[in-house]
């Protein structure tokens, strides 16, 4: 770990020209004291660090110094740049490992790239936490040290032993056997058996986690896409989820189908209208949905649907009808 950090040190030098310790901390998250001792420790390495006194001074390598890392072309660095300049940090708990991986990209590029490459990193945003409309994305919250001991049972192989708060139910311990980690639209989900059964876990709900020291049971290789496409196939056919087939001017599309689980089916109909059928998690959920597209979507199955809708409609009609 230290070794790493070292490396991140040498490479934030070579970026900026001269930090401060106190910045040097901020960067690597660690105490100034931890960053002196580490200034030393590369001192005495041999590599030429040193310091200026005085308002403006800090710390510096001397000119020319260069890290031995593998070089990249700039489209390859600007595609890593490119990811990491979105959300992605939050996933799964490798900000700093991300944050150390992009500065080594950088100095890996050669130096009539370095400068290029950056700025155009600059010119991407990937998945902003708002969209045009002024929503912003929800990121369910992971605990760190949660997040650290999850991973590395994944990795490892190791069982786990999780306490999970199901929705709706008191927190329960459960052993687990991991599988793989999966994020969609910022949510994380293990992926697990537990007694030979398929789960997957909501990791915002894992309060605690504790790495085992036995193998956990699983296959050797895993196919997480199949996995989770199975998986979702199953969730989406099982409880009260409802099918709706619906109409819906194009320039709602997208509002409709932020409040779907699910879209099975797409096509343009006769008027210019999408014709789709999509899933809901209960009746109640779609008529909340569909209501508050009003005349932009019309529900054409199921009949308890549009019979809601339209004693909806018609007691919104009495409530501001002219007075008798």
């Amino acid at each position: 770990m230290r070794a790493d950090r070292l490396v991140s040190l040498v490479l934030l030098l070579r970026r900026h020209g001269r930090l401060t310790a106190g910045a040097l901390a901020r960067e690597l998250e660690v105490s100034t004291r931890t960053v002196l001792r580490d200034i030393e420790a590369l001192s005495a390495a041999g590599v030429p660090v040193y310091a200026e006194r005085g308002r403006h001074g800090g710390f510096a390598l001397l000119p020319g110094f260069r890290t031995e890392l593998t070089g990249l072309n700039h489209d390859e660095a600007l595609a890593l740049l490119a990811a990491g300049s979105g959300r992605g940090e939050q996933v799964f708990g490798l900000g700093p490992a991300l944050a150390s991986a992009l500065r080594k990209v950088v100095d890996a590029l050669p130096e009539s790239h370095r400068a290029t490459a950056d700025d155009a990193a600059q010119r991407f945003l990937v998945d902003p936490e708002t969209d045009l409309l002024s929503r912003r994305q929800v990121t369910e919250g992971v605990s760190g040290t949660t997040m650290t001991v999850v991973r590395r049972a994944v990795l490892a192989g190791h069982r786990l032993r999780i306490r999970y708060a199901a929705a709706g139910q008191e927190p329960r311990w459960r052993t687990v056997d991991p599988i793989g980690l999966v994020t969609v639209r910022d949510r994380a989900y293990l992926l697990a058996t537990r007694s030979g059964e398929d789960r997957t876990y909501r990791l915002s709900r894992v309060l605690t986690a504790e790495e085992l020291p036995e193998a956990a049971r699983r296959p050797n290789r895993v196919d997480l896409d199949r996995i989770w496409r199975e998986r979702s196939a199953r969730f989406l056919s099982g409880g009260d989820h409802v099918a709706v087939s619906v109409r819906v001017d194009p320039a709602r599309r997208e509002e409709l189908l932020d409040t779907v689980l699910a879209v099975r089916a797409e096509e343009p109909d006769a008027d210019g209208r999408l014709r789709l059928e999509v899933t809901f998690q209960d009746l109640r959920h779609a008529e909340w949905a569909l209501w508050r597209l009003g005349t932009d979507a019309e529900a054409l199955s199921p009949r308890t649907l549009r019979a809601s809708l339209h004693d909806r409609a018609v007691a919104l009609a009495a409530r501001y009808g002219p007075s008798s």
